[in-house]
């Protein structure tokens, strides 16, 4: 293990092994702990008490962050040309198609989100193999096949994230940056934990949210008393 920079240490020392923080206490001290030249996310990682393997305890969603996640998002819009001028409109960064499939099939994934319409989906099914294991594939259930292009953009813009369980029963996503205030990252953890909560499979026994962690990019992760968050 590389050792431990002055700044890693201090911020190992202010925080109490052991101990369960409430989200806004949390909040504080991630800002806190954090000495990075840059804006650092700030995540949250909440272990749920379902097993991913079965269909029905799958959990996947949507939230739309109050405060966004502070974070650049570049979008590609991949529509028919009537399209293209909302597409545009609504802050794409990139708007088209043909040229963009090709750029893909090249291996060219310079972006966060794609949006396109119901009618292309067959011409990206093509893709997959490029965008799935990039978590780039459009799907209807995040927002991302529609014919309202430019709404779907501007939500995307405003925080709108999506989000799934991964094989190991925990949901990550980030919450904003630590130049947010703590409100405004308490806020933000709130919605997506009420987001989770409303999303409980019926076959799911026993304790739902088992944990709750915040960390930034560089920070230890700070243990977060569940019922704080209630």
């Amino acid at each position: 293990m590389s050792k431990l920079t002055k700044n890693e240490k201090l911020a190992l020392e202010k925080i109490e092994v052991g101990k369960n923080y409430s989200l806004k206490e949390a909040a504080s001290l991630v800002k806190d702990v954090t000495n990075t030249k840059f804006d650092a996310s700030v995540d949250i990682d909440v272990r749920l008490g379902v097993d991913p393997r079965k269909a029905n305890q799958m959990v996947r969603g949507v939230v739309s962050l109050p405060h966004g996640t502070g974070k650049t998002v570049r979008v590609l819009v991949l529509c028919t040309p009537d399209a293209e001028a909302e597409a545009k409109e609504a802050g794409a960064e990139y708007v088209g198609l043909d040229e963009y499939i090709e750029k893909i099939k090249g291996g060219w994934t310079d972006i966060d989100v794609i949006i396109t319409m119901p009618s292309i989906m067959g011409k990206i099914g093509a893709l997959g193999r490029v965008l799935g294991p990039r978590g780039l594939m459009p799907n209807p259930k995040s927002g991302t096949v529609t014919n309202e292009v430019g709404k779907a953009v501007k939500e995307i813009k405003q925080g709108k994230i999506d989000f799934k369980v991964d094989k190991f029963g925990i949901v990550h996503t980030s919450v904003g940056k630590v130049s947010f205030t703590a409100d405004k990252l308490v806020d933000n953890a709130k919605e997506f934990i009420s987001t989770l909560n409303k999303l409980k499979p019926t076959s799911a026994k026993g304790v739902y949210i088992k944990s709750i962690y915040l960390s930034s990019t560089m920070s230890p992760g700070i243990k977060i008393d569940p019922k704080s968050v209630e």
